[in-house]
């Protein structure tokens, strides 16, 4: 689906000097609890104060660097803002498929005057990249056929004991997270895994402990679909996003409970593609300047699991909108969630995504 924004930009009328002037945007977002923790957080309040704006998602980041360089290829590029992980922006931005942005001049001081690069600090990964939300990849579990006298599941090894935890399990068809839960659990100490994986043997070595659990293994794609697999029963145990768990289990209330042992903390975030019009820029540049404060950051935290990527936002996090619970246990930056994480090396796979993307998929089809 196509999002078509109409949008009222006084950033457009400073950069242009014109008159009031409309602009359609496409925005790509990646859809379920997170598109719908944006719509809430930022476009609705967006529009609101744009009556003219009309705001619908696009859910095709998953595609998000394919889809750009095809774009460009062709010299047709159709969306305007598009959300991905800070491995795949910084990708992008050495690729030239996304702009630079500096930060100072284009998004909003904190409230207390403390400069956007400040305030964002180190998940600034690129210059092309506009942090929005600090989030992980871990483990859910049907905690109703967690075996009878056993404990249930931690974290990401127990995924690979079809022993203690039998049943079918789900993991992303793609080799980020993967490679590097194959490899910890296999032994490989946490500070030498990504040096491993520059090796044949070390990529070897983490394919031959997927091979373990691969016959029982359900390969997901979209981001809905293991949080769907394990309210339907299919799996034991998936990898999923913490946000679509956080719905799945409070909002849903299934049977389901979380495993945040090893979760792989990652950066989401904004990019704008280049090859727009200066007035496209400005209509894009307008919105991202709204929603990327430090107010609307902290918004988001109300309606999904996903920790503020401004430090002034995090002392704004409260309680859930509609459930009114507290949402800073949620979060995969909590204490009692984040004994052990593994911080994903963005820069380590904006340079070997694309070798390992395709042995990975070569792998699969054994």
């Amino acid at each position: 689906m196509k999002l078509k924004t109409t949008i009222l930009a006084g950033t457009a009328l400073a950069l242009l000097g014109s008159s009031a002037f409309a602009a359609d945007m496409t925005i790509v977002s990646w859809g379920g609890a997170y598109s719908a923790s944006q719509n809430n957080a930022y476009h609705k309040p967006y529009m609101a104060a744009h009556p003219d704006v009309t705001i619908i998602n696009d859910e095709s980041s998953s595609e998000a660097v394919a889809k750009l360089r095809a774009m460009n290829e062709a010299g047709n590029v159709t969306w305007d803002l598009v959300d991905v992980e800070a491995a795949d922006a910084i990708r992008l931005c050495d690729e030239g498929l996304a702009e630079e942005i500096d930060a100072d001049t284009a998004l909003a001081p904190a409230p207390d005057g403390t400069k956007a690069s400040e305030d964002f600090g180190d998940m600034i990964v690129s210059e092309c990249f506009i942090p929005q939300i600090v989030f992980s990849t871990t483990f859910g579990y049907r905690t109703d056929k967690v075996p009878e006298g056993v404990e249930p599941p931690s974290g990401a090894c127990d995924v690979f004991d079809l022993a203690k935890y039998p049943g079918k399990r789900a993991l992303n068809k793609r080799p980020i997270a993967n490679m590097e839960w194959a490899l910890l659990c296999d032994g490989v100490a946490y500070e030498d895994v990504y040096d491993t994986l520059e090796t044949d043997e070390g990529v070897a070595r983490a394919f031959a402990k997927l091979d373990t659990i691969k016959d029982d293994t359900i390969w997901w794609s979209a981001s809905a679909e293991p949080v769907q697999l394990l309210a339907d029963g299919e799996v034991f145990m998936a990898s999923a996003y913490n946000g679509r768990l956080f719905s799945l289990i409070e909002e849903q209330k299934q049977p389901v409970g979380m495993a945040w042992n090893w979760q792989m903390f990652d950066l989401d975030g904004w990019i704008v593609p280049t090859g727009l019009s200066d007035e496209r820029k400005a209509a894009v540049m307008d919105y991202l300047f709204f929603a990327t404060d430090t107010q609307r950051l902290a918004d988001q935290a109300k309606y999904i699991s996903y920790g503020p990527a401004r430090a002034s936002s995090a002392p704004l996090v409260g309680k859930h909108e509609t459930l009114g619970i507290d949402m800073a246990p949620h979060m995969p930056t909590d204490p009692n969630n984040a004994k052990n994480t593994f911080v994903n090396n963005y820069s380590w796979w904006a340079d070997y995504r694309d070798d390992l993307d395709a042995k990975f998929q070569a792998w699969l089809a054994k």
